[in-house]
């Protein structure tokens, strides 16, 4: 058995101590890369009962199979017997032994040979917990909700990366899901930190994709036929193989296409341009999908060129490069198929991600910070938080670096784009150092009236006057929390090594105001905003020393 990470301890834990509290169903939550399918492996070894584990493709259900046979788990498969032939080959070439086993109590399944099963089955009666994987799936009233229907005597645990939905759909029991408690995991960018995935450098390259005619569906992302009529419009194919060749040539990449033909035609650019590639799909039977991976593992091929098929669960750590041909609104999807590239691979730098359709732009960066919830949210057009930094394009053409707005100049290559004007901090970001000067002599005037004697009109009553004062003392005692709080903050970013025109542009990003135009906030506003910086320095316990 392998030891287990801190944090996939900690998630053990806290889900073993959830189940021993009496609560049912529960929701762990790792980044792509992070272990998810170890940790629910280990806890199917260690709870005392017959489990099922469910995956919603054949492939999961193979790779599921094998991260139990490395815990030791005996276990049976439901489903065709070429797929248990398929789980026990696995088992030989890895471990050599075979830990598939006809009466196992542990049980892995896929998802649509389940629900075809009859309920009446005894089997189904003793399972005592239900595992789902990428479980950001799972509703009530969906084909993962009436699985885990089937064992009325069991309790649940779901895992995924990105507990959320296109359509707006909670995952708690008390919205559209079944979970009663979620527990979460270090994030992304953490774990990049920590080494325990890949750092990554993103490239945005021009596109002509048009989406203004693309409608978007009842699940939350673009209409599929729509979106690949648009994907054949564009010259993508030909920018996907040139971009690879430029920015990431000899290293072997996964290709994220809107449909077959679009995908069949990228593989063929690729092949003639000298580069091995093959397309593998939904439909393409898992024996030559299996020899397929096996010759990218070995660098016989470079590019899988893929359709609705590496996004979710899969794990392959030979991958080197992303490149993006199939636009998303869904955050979760693009989450999953950027993480492809991140895992630790002996020799690899960092990934390398090719974004030809703005999913980027589109979503943020992937690993930037996220606060989760089981409850419904209001759908809209993106899954972006509004305090997610936005994104720019690098303009140096021989560059298109994709970075965060926090940096005044491209991380990449150095350029520094010219803003619009800078009049307005908008029209900066909110770095105060790039305003100009009558601009900031006029928004320290609004901090110095504040911070001066209150202004009294001329034959102003007494009853007038002292309204005005207590008025103005409570906008000053406001503003003294306010601009300790935000003291503080900068602290802290200064102890990240952040300098202070990357710390304004983070604020104004986080918070939607700029750091000298909050000190000039009313009262209510002004207290709103503290107690939202305050959350921010809790969440990362971070104390005041003042």
């Amino acid at each position: 058995m392998h030891a287990a990470r801190y944090y996939q301890q900690a998630l053990i834990d806290d889900v073993m101590s959830f189940w021993q509290g009496g609560g049912r169903n529960c929701l762990g939550v790792l980044p792509t890369g992070g272990g998810k399918t170890f940790v629910f492996s280990r806890i199917a070894s260690l709870v005392n009962q017959a489990v099922c584990a469910i995956a919603h493709r054949g492939e999961l259900v193979a790779q599921i199979s094998t991260a139990l046979a490395r815990e030791g788990v005996r276990h049976r498969v439901v489903g065709p017997a070429a797929l248990a032939r398929c789980c026990t080959a696995a088992h030989l070439d890895e471990l050599g032994r075979d830990f598939v086993q006809p009466n196992a109590r542990i049980v892995v399944a896929g998802v649509d040979t389940l629900i075809k099963t009859d309920p009446s089955e005894p089997w189904l009666q003793q399972i005592g917990l239900w595992i789902q994987d990428e479980a950001h799936h799972v509703l009530q009233d969906n084909k993962w909700g009436k699985a885990a229907k089937l064992f009325p005597n069991a309790r649940g645990l779901g895992v995924t990366a990105t507990p959320i939905r296109a359509d707006g759909k909670g995952l708690g029991k008390h919205a559209d899901g079944l979970f009663e408690e979620m527990f979460v995991g270090p994030t992304m960018r953490e774990l990049i930190d920590q080494g325990y995935l890949t750092d990554y450098k993103i490239y945005a390259p021009p596109n002509d994709l048009d989406l203004s005619s693309v409608a978007i569906s009842a699940g939350g992302d673009f209409n599929h036929d729509q979106v690949a009529a648009a994907r054949k419009k564009s010259r993508i194919t030909g920018d996907v193989v040139q971009h690879y060749l430029r920015l990431a040539r000899g290293k072997r990449g996964v290709t994220f296409d809107t449909d077959v033909e679009s995908a069949t035609k990228t593989a063929q650019a690729f092949r003639e341009a000298g580069v091995p590639a093959e397309v593998v799909h939904g439909g393409t039977p898992a024996a030559i999908r299996a020899d397929v991976l096996r010759r990218f593992a070995r660098g016989e091929i470079l590019q899988l060129v893929n359709v609705d098929l590496f996004g979710e669960g899969f794990d392959l750590p030979a991958i080197e490069v992303v490149s993006f041909a199939r636009p998303t609104m869904s955050f979760a999807l693009f989450a999953q198929q950027f993480g492809r590239a991140l895992r630790i691979l002996a020799g690899k730098s960092w990934a390398i991600i090719i974004d030809h359709v703005g999913n980027t732009l589109r979503h943020g960066l992937p690993d930037a910070a996220r606060v989760w919830s089981l409850d419904r949210r209001e759908r809209r057009g993106s899954s972006r938080p509004n305090d997610i930094i936005p994104t720019r394009v690098c303009l140096n053409v021989a560059c298109n670096g994709v970075y965060e707005r926090v940096h005044p100049s491209c991380p990449y290559c150095g350029h520094t784009p010219v803003p619009a004007g800078r009049s307005s901090p908008e029209l900066v970001d909110g770095d105060l150092h790039e305003l100009d000067a009558e601009t900031l002599r006029r928004m320290r005037g609004e901090v110095q009236k504040l911070d001066g004697m209150p202004f009294y009109p001329a034959n102003a009553s007494a009853e007038i006057r002292g309204a005005i004062a207590k008025n103005h003392f409570i906008r000053q005692r406001s503003q003294a929390v306010l601009r300790d709080t935000i003291a503080t903050w900068a602290g802290w970013q200064r102890s990240l090594g952040r300098d202070d025109p990357e710390s304004y542009r983070r604020f104004f990003f986080h918070f939607g105001v700029d750091v000298l135009g909050a000190q000039a906030l009313r009262s209510a506003d002004a207290e709103a905003l503290a107690a939202r910086i305050q959350a921010q320095l809790d969440k990362h316990q971070v104390v005041s020393h003042g």
